[in-house]
């Protein structure tokens, strides 16, 4: 580990391009490194070799490289790899790789990243939410779930792509948006990994002050928000935040911010057996979402380890759905993936098993 505490993988270009020349170095040296870091996703400084070796022991004296230790690979039935990743103090992450295509959705790879150690927004159907939070993440960190992931994964396939990112993982992304909006910026880099900035999604459980925030930062994201129930009395059963920020203040938000950006926001919904699956919260929540532009994503609910929560049967999930379409409602049905392997959402949960 370098004396610094500047993580190469958290930097921009320009920061780079800065360093390097505090070290005497000209700048054409930290468009190289962005490039070796970034696009070509090297895992040590020795790789870099149109570097002397002189540089690239100043600069592993100068700057942190610390890729992310994997702990544990698992491989779902349908092809869905949830990985289990260690930080450099020892702290557990999970990533989620999902492949998309065929039939019911066009070709594509997903990355599934985390933003925290654990989660403090305490949701009652989510294993993260379980355990408590830990730390945010660096925007090094969250960087490094993609490039570590994308080595990993060229030695098998060297035309491997992540073409989608979703900042669906561990933790709240709005409460490290500081991190989480760097992390977005130099993933999109053109001298990156030049993920599409539309192919990038940032969920919240619906975080007023941060979603007016990130209103404001110009940025053309997909934004999710985790809705999960059209009423107060249901929606504080399961998400504590909303005693905070309850439905009508998060609506509100939601309006602003697609007046102010002119985005669609993605609502999901969480469709949990006897709690949030009849016909009346059909019409509460088309009466909720009346006039938004939005999607709402149903989620048939995804059983953590207290099995609290249970899915409905695929009759009723149809028929909730097909009932939201004749509200008029632009709405889909999540595509179950790595279930098997408590890799889907809401399972995420940072331990071995």
């Amino acid at each position: 580990m370098g004396k610094s505490s500047l993580d190469v993988r958290g930097l921009y270009k320009n920061e780079l391009i800065d360093y390097l020349a505090q070290l005497g170095e000209k700048s054409f040296r930290g468009k190289q490194i962005f490039c070796w870091v970034q696009a070509r996703v090297v895992q040590d400084w020795s790789e870099m070799t149109n570097l002397s070796n002189t540089l690239q022991d100043k600069l592993s004296q100068n700057l942190r490289f610390s890729p992310l230790k994997l702990i544990l690979e698992r491989v779902s039935c349908d092809g869905t790899r949830k990985y289990l990743l260690e930080l450099e103090d020892g702290k557990r992450i999970e990533s989620v790789l999902l492949f998309h295509g065929g039939a019911i959705s066009k070709k594509r790879t997903t990355l599934c990243i985390s933003t925290q150690v654990g989660c403090p927004m305490g949701c009652e159907f989510c294993a993260t939410g379980k355990m408590g939070f830990v730390r945010n993440l660096t925007a090094g960190e969250i960087v490094g779930q993609v490039l570590d992931l994308t080595y990993l994964r060229k030695k098998e396939d060297q035309q491997f792509k992540i073409n989608n990112l979703v900042y669906m993982g561990m933790g709240e992304p709005l409460l490290n948006l500081p991190e989480v909006l760097k992390s977005i910026r130099i993933l999109n880099h053109e001298e990156g990994q030049k993920i599409g900035i539309r192919r990038i999604t940032v969920s919240t459980c619906g975080l007023v002050p941060q979603i007016e925030s990130l209103a404001e930062e110009n940025i053309d994201i997909v934004l999710a928000v985790s809705l999960h129930a059209p009423n107060d009395k249901l929606r504080n059963e399961i998400m504590p935040v909303n005693k905070q920020y309850p439905l009508g203040k998060l609506i509100n938000s939601c309006r602003r911010y697609i007046e102010k950006t002119g985005r669609r926001v993605t609502f999901e919904y969480a469709l949990v057996k006897g709690f949030n699956d009849n016909m009346e919260q059909v019409v509460e929540l088309s009466t909720l979402l009346r006039g938004i532009k939005a999607n709402i994503n149903v989620i048939p609910i995804n059983t953590v380890s207290d099995g609290a929560f249970n899915k409905p049967s695929s009759e009723k999930i149809k028929k909730f759905v097909v009932a939201l379409r004749e509200k008029g409602l632009d709405v889909v049905i999540r595509e179950e993936k790595g279930s098997d392997i408590e890799a889907a959402c809401g399972q995420l949960a940072g331990s071995i098993m």
